[in-house]
């Protein structure tokens, strides 16, 4: 199991986190697209690093042309000298409608004709195969030389995609390099709903499930005291909320029998009683759901809860400017050893 970070700093910012996730030992370096585009900060990323991997966790696929995500990540492929990974997520209807003002149909089939597109796009990249996808989403059927890009070093990028349902795990297991777990999981849900359908999906291509690797960014609840720990459980039980009051994440719910939540806590964020929402978050879901531990311990913790689980984590709360760096470095230590 690698022990990877996320990257969330501006663009003028970027290249000193970079270094210092590098020096402190994390396997790879995730963005997201939350404040920033996720493909610009990488750019940044690969030009003032030499061994960390660098990936999307996630870009949000379709307001983007497959042809688009696959040009984006071919560069970022050549410039990070073959340590670029894809991450692709369809986010949820609304966000697609009222943030990015697109059609919102068929996500995964959707999706799954995106991969198998900017996979095509990369062969005609790559080897210069005559473009001939047509599907019911995408057509790939046109390059002409002015437009190609042109064949790299490294040609092999890995697609991982996001998903919390029964349709998007047998996707990766099927077609993609890994997957990334929500990051409201627990051991139950990814032991007995992730994992089968990973597999299932893998048996459909007549390959290992191993083929897909497990990434997840866990909540973790860190502190030498009590009084240390408090504020960061309070933020845990409030992002706890948040994602859980999302419809689409109810799977997860219901892997332990609190499907009855879900609709309260969606009730209330329409509402936007957000203290209202926390307090609804038990801590029998806290313990499920995050790993709380002194800093000496957290480590082996977080290890043994995700072990045979996950095959790379992050801490869902990344190291912070007040965080001493060789707490962390020790951390990075305490998972590549």
């Amino acid at each position: 199991m690698k022990l990877d970070a996320g990257l969330a700093a501006s663009l003028k910012d970027v290249p000193a986190a970079a270094r210092a996730a590098e020096e402190t030992g994390f396997d790879a370096l995730w963005s997201a697209e939350t404040g920033h585009d996720p493909y610009l900060p990488l750019l940044l990323a690969a030009e003032h690093t030499e061994r960390i991997k660098l990936g999307t966790a996630i870009a949000v696929a379709f307001p983007r042309s497959p042809l688009i995500h696959a040009m984006t990540a071919w560069d970022l492929q050549a410039a990070s000298d073959g340590r670029f990974i894809l991450g692709l997520g369809t986010q949820v209807k609304g966000h697609n409608e009222r943030r990015f003002g697109i059609k919102w149909e068929s996500p995964g089939p959707r999706l799954r004709e995106m991969i198998q597109m900017i996979r095509a796009a990369w062969d005609c990249f790559q080897n210069g195969t005559k473009p001939s996808f047509e599907g019911k989403f995408y057509r790939f059927t046109l390059m002409t030389p002015f437009f190609q890009p042109q064949p790299i070093e490294h040609p092999s990028i890995p697609i991982y995609i996001a998903g919390v349902n029964d349709y998007m795990c047998r996707l990766a297991g099927e077609l993609c390099d890994g997957f990334h777990v929500h990051p409201l999981n627990s051991v139950k849900y990814i032991r007995e709903f992730v994992q089968p359908r990973i597999a299932a999906g893998a048996a459909k291509a007549r390959r290992p499930a191993s083929a897909c690797k497990l990434t997840s960014s866990v909540f973790v609840i860190a502190g030498d005291t009590p009084e240390e720990q408090e504020p960061i459980r309070q933020m845990v039980r409030q992002q706890i909320s948040f994602y859980a009051s999302t419809p689409p994440y109810r799977p997860i719910l219901e892997t332990h029998g609190w499907g009855e939540v879900g609709p309260r806590l969606t009730e209330k964020a329409r509402a936007g009683d957000w203290g209202g929402m926390s307090e609804l978050v038990t801590q029998e879901m806290i313990e499920a759901f995050a790993v709380t531990g002194r800093w000496d311990d957290v480590a082996d913790l977080v290890k043994k809860k995700y072990d045979g689980l996950l095959d790379h984590l992050s801490f869902y709360l990344p190291p912070s400017k007040n965080d001493a760096p060789e707490r962390w470095r020790e951390i990075a230590r305490a998972f590549n050893d």
